[in-house]
């Protein structure tokens, strides 16, 4: 492809969008609309998966260990348990704190404790956290091997309650943006497609006198790309605001609520939706001008 035939090309594209200037307005602006509700629900979706991981990264499992069991006997199972495969972290709660940590939770009800007097009936414990929340069944069963625990809980029911709403929500977002990346394709292509419309006969009469296929093609996948491209800023740039708009009230009244920080994740987000646009709008240029070919 020479200088030329380039310079032809682009010169066809703006001649093109700036003789359906209104048309090519009304492009851009649905391709806006369209990148701007995909990149709205990829940032959902990428959140969700960060607050399923924020949840499955807490998943501990809490060891009793037996009412005669020595605090020097612990110091000795608190290594052993560091040794084991997959264990993260491990913090011994001696059984003082944990009755302190009972009466904070019951609140203004902590004088149900008063009938125990100077009793206190919580055993020794271990918090045991894993590198990964699959691996917490596998080491709680271990851990209950050794000479000195009771047991070791991890709230079995309700963790895996949690693993099945965590896989349904990655499979349903990956679905959710399969449809809505095939939802814009369908969008960009059909009002491509009235561009095209516009100038059939210029590509009969182009076919007519022996122009090839892709000669005839190029301006308008062109075209395409700088239409996605154009509405890919577009909805770039309403993201952005969007996002640190909502990012800022949530911060306000949620100060840990795990959101992905505002840089580089929408550096990320704007490179995924306009390159995204670009190739949605050359993939409906070529998809649009197929029929017309064949003229």
């Amino acid at each position: 492809m020479n200088i030329n035939t380039v310079e032809y090309f682009v010169r066809e594209v703006i001649h093109s969008l700036r003789r359906n200037n209104w048309m090519s307005v009304a492009s851009i602006g649905t391709v806006a609309v369209s990148l701007f509700i995909f990149g709205m629900f990829l940032m959902l979706v990428m959140n969700m998966n960060k607050m399923v991981d924020a949840m499955e990264s807490q998943v501990q499992i809490k060891v009793y260990l037996e009412d005669d069991f020595s605090r020097d006997d612990a110091r000795d199972l608190e290594v052993d348990l560091k040794k084991m495969q997959g264990v993260e972290k491990v913090t011994f709660v001696p059984k003082e704190e944990a009755m302190e940590k009972f009466k904070e939770r019951l609140g203004d009800q902590k004088t149900l404790l008063d009938a125990l007097d100077e009793t206190n009936p919580l055993p020794d414990s271990f918090e045991v956290m894993v590198l990964q929340p699959e691996m917490v069944k596998t080491a709680a069963e271990n851990i209950e091997k050794f000479e000195g625990v009771n047991s070791a809980k991890y709230g079995q029911d309700v963790m895996e309650h949690l693993f099945d709403i965590t896989r349904l929500i990655r499979i349903f977002g990956f679905a959710l943006m399969m449809v809505l990346a095939l939802a814009t394709l369908f969008i960009i292509s059909n009002t491509i497609r009235l561009t095209v419309f516009a100038r059939r006969k210029e590509i009969a009469i182009m076919k007519y006198v022996g122009a090839t296929d892709w000669f005839i093609r190029w301006p308008f996948v062109l075209e395409g790309i700088v239409m996605g491209f154009l509405g890919s800023l577009i909805a770039s740039v309403v993201l952005r605001l969007t996002y640190s708009g909502i990012t800022a009230k949530i911060y306000d009244t949620l100060a840990f609520f795990p959101l992905i920080p505002e840089e580089p994740f929408l550096n990320y987000v704007t490179m995924i939706v306009v390159i995204g646009g670009m190739i949605m709008g050359a993939i409906g240029s070529t998809v649009s001008i197929k029929r017309f070919l064949k003229v």
